[in-house]
């Protein structure tokens, strides 16, 4: 789905950019220059942000005996 209709940016590739490190609003403006010009996916952004930090502190947060050795 487009996220940036102003710059044709999906939710596939700001998801990607996250997974590549992205963990900021300015890390995303860098990667694919997103919320700069009319600023309306700026809270879509900021959701899948928030969405992916949820995610990585669901799995870092594994019990100890569930981690390999």
């Amino acid at each position: 789905m487009y996220i940036c209709l102003c710059k044709g940016v999906t939710d596939h590739q700001i998801r990607d950019a996250i997974a590549d490190g992205a963990c900021s609003m300015r890390d995303l403006r860098a990667a694919l220059d997103v919320a700069n010009q009319c600023g309306k996916c700026g809270r879509d952004c900021k959701s899948l942000l928030a969405e992916s930090a949820v995610s990585s502190s669901h799995t870092t947060a594994m019990p100890q005996q569930w981690v390999a050795a």
